[in-house]
């Protein structure tokens, strides 16, 4: 038993010292902090003690939502509903919900002979563009709001690539351009590869990998892989094709003869959007590019040009540690520094460089393009719509869809003193451009994607009540992908999300699990849809062309009802019926 006391003897000292080295520890930041730092007023009166103020203040944000109310959604148990939805579980609830909600609300109406479920119909397809040679039939309402590549982390965007893949998700690719992480599902054609940059194994390459795979995992022997074979800097612009086993990337200076002449039935439904900083679609002077444009859209079914987004009516803003060597190379732009984008597109002095610009987007890629805005005045509204209704009229081409973001929009970094005083909620935005299209018979011609706070299903089903053709969702698919909502998703300053979803920092990424990840944000979708399915069926409704305004009640916060929302919102706007 000799050994037993030595190791006891051992861990007695090992106290003894560590508790002196703590002694010693809190003397000299005692002295510290009264004596040496002049930063902090705090700590100059309260040494030590007062550090608990900035560890707490840390703690704030991320812990907030596990032990105060949910005060930004309606309730937690909506966001709980995103969580377990992902998860693919049971989503019911027992005895009542853990937070009612007691303010203003819209109620659906429940059919007097409710459906069954299987009497909902299966095709929810929404068709974009009916007027272009290559219209968009979306399989889903639901679309994933544009979220960047550079904002995401290349491992983020691949399981949103794969989830949209395998849910049949349409995906928004953000104003971060095209990049090789969308077409992570694209597969080799060897016969149609002249588009391509192919880089070839060698024997020790493939030694690597499979010692590698044999003693730790497929993830292991990938990075060996691609270290060997590509540098460093650049390593995430290539795709690897389990297939063929050949690590590839576009070549975006081939002739566009070479590229696919329909869309690869192997990749999500995407939408490209087109920022103020036009990132992938630049020349080197920054001014558009057209064939670049022509060849992006071989991947893609649709154009969103981005004139507003909700939480920020300025250009987008990526901090410079998310700059990295791939998406100065994806964007076009210079590695390491922080990109602010211009407030306003390059083509959108006034309404009709703007209606001119998108015009042109419809004659080259001969898909649909829209444009997306935050509504905050009705007569600002009417004027465009007046200006659609006369191009329409002179037999002019106009936008196949509009997207109208909430003023309650999130953005991954966004000015405070714009988010939430700037625009309209999305249920009033969503009136105001229903009714106005309507007025001027233009409304079959141009869809309306709306987006804003939307979580469940019948936060879905409402929204397409209330006049939308499909719905934008950002903050719940982040959820369902892994996001904890600890607020770190700026890059700038110590902010890094500790999950690796929204940073670009090697050794976060490195945690995200990119084929897990992606089942669970296609179990969220299919999961939405399903539900929405269910809430349809309990209103009477067969199919979401039938969803419509008479479908539902409003109360407010004093208990007040309006069946007829109409009466409501011409109430509230002072308009005339």
């Amino acid at each position: 038993m000799e050994w037993v006391h030595g190791l006891w003897h051992f861990l007695d000292e090992f106290v003894e010292y560590f508790a002196a080295l703590i002694i010693i520890a809190i003397i000299a930041l005692y002295i510290y902090d009264r004596y040496v730092q002049r930063q902090h007023a705090l700590l100059i009166n309260y040494p030590i003690i007062g550090r608990f103020r900035y560890f707490f203040e840390a703690l704030r944000e991320p812990l907030r939502q596990y032990f105060a109310e949910e005060s930004f959604y309606d309730s937690k148990d909506k966001v709980d509903w995103v969580y377990t939805a992902a998860k693919n579980k049971p989503n019911y609830q027992s005895f009542s919900v853990s937070q009612p909600f007691s303010g203003s609300r819209f109620i659906l109406k429940h059919a007097t002979s409710v459906l069954n479920d299987d009497e909902v119909d299966q095709n929810m397809q929404v068709v974009f563009g009916k007027n272009r040679k290559h219209p968009f039939v979306s399989q889903t309402p639901i679309i994933r709001s544009a979220m960047s590549d550079g904002a995401l982390s290349p491992e983020a965007v691949r399981a949103f690539s794969l989830a949209g893949r395998d849910s049949s998700l349409t995906i928004n690719t953000g104003e971060g351009s095209l990049t090789s992480n969308h077409l992570f599902t694209l597969k080799v054609d060897p016969n149609n590869s002249k588009y391509l940059e192919v880089v070839k194994s060698t024997p020790f390459a493939e030694l690597a990998f499979k010692i590698g795979d044999f003693f730790f995992n497929k993830k292991v022997a990938l990075k060996w892989y691609r270290d060997i074979l590509l540098n460093e800097k650049t390593q995430n612009t290539y795709i690897y094709d389990t297939s063929s086993h050949l690590l590839f990337r576009v070549n975006w200076e081939a002739a566009i003869e070479y590229f696919p002449q329909e869309v690869p039935k192997e990749l999500p439904d995407m939408i490209f959007q087109i920022s103020s900083g036009l990132y992938g679609v630049r020349d080197k002077n920054g001014n558009f590019d057209k064939e670049k444009y022509k060849k992006i859209m071989k991947f893609c079914k649709m154009t969103e040009i981005k004139i507003a987004q909700g939480a920020k009516q300025t250009g987008g803003k990526l901090a410079g540690s998310k700059v990295t060597a791939d998406i100065a190379y994806y964007r076009g732009v210079e590695e390491g520094k922080d990109i602010i984008s211009p407030n306003r597109f390059p083509y959108a002095d006034t309404t009709e460089d703007l209606l001119n610009f998108i015009e042109k987007l419809q004659r080259l890629s001969e898909k649909p393009v829209g444009f997306k805005i935050v509504i905050s005045d009705i007569a600002s509204v009417e004027t465009l719509v007046q200006k659609l209704a006369k191009r329409k009229s002179y037999g002019e081409f106009i936008p196949d869809f509009i997207t109208v973001d909430s003023g309650e929009g999130g953005s991954a970094t966004a000015p405070l003193e714009l988010m939430e005083s700037v625009g309209l909620t999305t249920n009033n935005s969503l009136y105001i451009l229903d009714m106005l299209l309507k007025k001027y018979n233009i409304r079959e011609d141009v869809k309306i994607i709306a987006s804003g706070k939307i979580l469940t299903p019948d936060d879905a089903v409402i929204t397409l009540c209330m006049g939308a053709d499909a719905i934008g969702i950002a903050r719940a698919f982040m959820m369902s992908g892994g996001c904890i909502r600890a607020k770190m998703c700026s890059g700038f300053g110590t902010h890094v999300c500790p999950v690796g979803m929204a940073t670009q920092d090697p050794k976060k990424r490195a945690s995200y699990l990119v084929i897990k990840k992606g089942k669970e944000i296609g179990h969220y979708h299919k999961n939405l849809l399903k539900s929405m399915k269910t809430v349809m069926a309990v209103m009477g409704i067969k199919n979401i062309k039938e969803l419509n305004k008479s479908l539902l009640t409003y109360k407010n916060r004093s208990g007040e009802i309006y069946f007829d929302i109409d009466k409501y919102f011409q109430q509230k706007f002072k308009i005339r019926g």
